[in-house]
């Protein structure tokens, strides 16, 4: 298990080429310290862990890592599905002007067909993903102030890798100053 910053462990997932809305995302507090969790997985590409939390409004910080190569039939249940209320995508910026006006006037046209008939909320989630081209997106269980039950059923299972994170992130946290008040 290989510790890396948390921004390449989500540049693994928008490189993974699976099936773009096929991934699923569990994420809320840290059980203990500052910070976030979250688990995102795809049958095919795996099961990533990131572990993050904000220096400032402006600036996150935090660390990552593969937890299983596949998610199996013993995952799949824990992680949402179609039906969850959340949602979460990955993208990377586009890569040039071209490449922005190009997907803005893709994201023009879905909006103004979605306007035009009647939509489906789903639906018009799925046609924004695909017209900024995001690799990886899909239902979410995600708790603003607490930690939804499927995350803790996560940690049981990923325990080695919750305790290595969570060590590394304390060393971020110590290192920025962020487990401090104001002096």
């Amino acid at each position: 298990m290989r510790v890396r910053n948390w921004k390449d462990v989500l540049q693994d997932v928008t490189e993974a080429n699976a099936d773009s809305d096929g991934w699923r995302a569990v994420g809320g507090r840290r059980t203990n310290g500052v910070g976030e969790d979250l688990y995102v997985g795809h049958p095919a590409a795996g099961l990533f862990l990131v572990k993050t939390y904000a220096r400032n409004p402006y600036d996150v910080n935090g660390v990552g890592v593969r937890v299983a190569r596949k998610v199996d039939d013993g995952l799949k249940p824990i992680l949402p599905d179609r039906e969850e209320a959340g949602r979460f995508a990955v993208r990377s910026p586009p890569e040039d002007e071209n490449a922005a006006k190009s997907m803005a006037r893709n994201v023009r046209e879905t909006v103004k067909a979605h306007a035009d008939a009647p939509t489906e909320p789903e639906h018009l989630f799925e046609d924004l993903m695909e017209a900024v081209e995001s690799p990886a997106f899909g239902p979410m269980a995600y708790d603003l102030a607490g930690r939804p039950e499927p995350l803790d059923d996560l940690a049981d299972e990923f325990e080695d890798a919750e305790e290595l994170l969570s060590a590394e992130l304390d060393d971020l946290v110590t290192e920025d100053g962020v487990d401090r008040g104001f002096q």
